[in-house]
Formats: C-alpha cells, structure tokens, sequence
C-alpha cells in the first residue's frame, strides 16, 4: 500500500503578497507575521498584537486564509 502524504504549498519568507490557503497560518506562518508585526510596532506587546489579529479575523468572517499576507499586516496596523 503507497500512502502519499500531503504537504503544505511551500511559504515564501520573501514575499507577503502570498495567500494564506486554508490550514496555511500555521505556527512558521504565525511566527513570521508576529515577527514582522513586532518589527513595524515596536512599542506594541505580543499580546497587544495577537489581540489586534483576533480583531482582524473576526471582522473577516472569522477567518484570514485568503488574506494575503500584506491585508494582514495593513489590517493589523491599523487596529494597533
């Protein structure tokens, strides 16, 4: 029996115009986005910043895949 596992789309560190594809915000994805999030608000703490992406999901139908990663960001800062 040949099981063949399924991977994730590869996640480009270079770009933020990629989409996020359902299931794709996973902890790398996360860490990324925090990071970057942390280095554009600086003064903002982690959970200031998890609180402000909460918000952002919520007010996208509780969802963010499909948001490319730049809306996340803008989204993001402007609730901060």
């Amino acid at each position: 029996e040949n099981f063949q596992q399924k991977t994730p789309a590869p996640f480009s560190t270079s770009s933020y115009d990629a989409f996020i594809s359902p299931n794709a915000l996973n902890l790398s994805s996360f860490t990324r986005l925090m990071n970057k999030l942390q280095e554009i608000h600086p003064a903002a703490s982690r959970d200031e910043i998890v609180a402000a992406l909460l918000e952002v999901k919520k007010n996208n139908k509780n969802v963010l895949s499909g948001l490319s990663i730049n809306t996340v960001l803008e989204r993001t800062s402007a609730v901060l």
